[in-house]
């Protein structure tokens, strides 16, 4: 039974072993002259402004956050309404309400962001 296994398991082996023999050689034979412009934070060219230590505004985290529900949101939405009359003959009415009830908790979604200021850009 678990013979069936190897040929997985030399291969999961084979990826680990390449993945740090090229990370090793890149620090072994990659060249090695820090100064202090390359030890500096990068900030898109600009002088940079303050420690690397300091704490990101959570506003940045909910903008990704929210960026990422949307999105979510095409990938459901679209094949749905590509296949929505083949499906409409097929399930008939509840594919509508599912695909309604989804909205809603989509748009209940956008309200609470709306109330919390989310798309505020201060």
């Amino acid at each position: 039974m678990i013979e069936t296994y190897i040929p997985i398991f030399i291969v999961l082996a084979i990826g680990v072993v390449f993945a740090v023999a090229t990370v090793m050689s890149s620090v072994i034979f990659g060249p090695q002259r820090p100064n202090r412009e390359k030890l500096s934070t990068y900030e898109s060219g600009m002088k940079p402004v303050g420690s690397t230590h300091e704490r990101i505004s959570v506003k940045y985290y909910l903008v990704a956050m929210l960026f990422i529900i949307f999105d979510l949101e095409v990938i459901f939405i679209y094949p749905w309404a590509i296949q929505f009359k083949r499906l409409f003959s097929e399930i008939g009415i509840p594919i509508f309400y599912s695909m309604l009830i989804f909205l809603i908790v989509l748009e209940l979604g956008y309200l609470y962001v709306y109330k919390k200021g989310g798309f505020k850009w201060d």
